[in-house]
């Protein structure tokens, strides 16, 4: 009966996984991002002339002109420079505030196919350490679907997920809380 119960349990776990892992990402707009790229282009062309691309700029440049593909990962003025994003409580949503850093990012990865990323998820302490790393993995997922609209292969990005394992902040309220709530982007020679 034991053993029953265990099965059924397991199957019920990986049930609820499966559902935590294919919630739609939504933008300020309320439109799934499966539904269409970040910034609102429904067609195959971009507002900027490209295909498929959604004509967001930097003081870089814009990212679809070509130039891009040689900036540094560590202009502080670029949106590249933003590798952290913060999640709500028990949420695998994107912000929408970040989503132009993200656009950034996945264009950027296009522009460069020989450029790997890792998306490192994490939690608060809060759930147990099982949920909470099922939890990180949810959230570098969403960034890297995020970032494979915006033209990355899924192919140049690894999800880790550390779940509440790796805090950056050791206090037990809800500022420390929220600073670790987050997927971390790290590239080829950091950390």
């Amino acid at each position: 009966m034991q053993r029953v119960i265990s099965k059924l349990a397991l199957v019920v776990l990986a049930f609820a996984m499966a559902q935590g892992c294919s919630r739609n990402v939504r933008d300020p707009g309320g439109v799934t991002v499966d539904d269409r790229p970040i910034g609102g282009v429904t067609s195959t062309q971009g507002s900027d002339g490209y295909p498929g691309s959604t004509g967001v700029t930097t003081s870089g440049g814009d990212l679809t002109q070509g130039g891009f593909e040689a900036m540094s990962l560590d202009d502080p003025n670029s949106l590249l420079a933003q590798r952290v994003f913060h999640f709500d409580f028990d949420s695998s949503e994107v912000q929408p505030q970040d989503q132009a850093a993200l656009a950034a990012h996945g264009q950027y990865l296009a522009l460069n196919p020989h450029i790997n990323v890792t998306l490192i998820g994490h939690a608060d302490e809060r759930g147990s350490r099982e949920y909470n790393l099922a939890l990180g993995e949810r959230r570098a997922n969403a960034v890297a679907q995020l970032l494979s609209f915006q033209g990355g292969a899924l192919s140049q990005m690894s999800v880790v997920s550390y779940g509440e394992e790796r805090p950056v902040s050791n206090g037990h309220d809800e500022a420390s809380w929220a600073e670790n709530r987050r997927v971390e982007l790290v590239y080829p020679g950091e950390r």
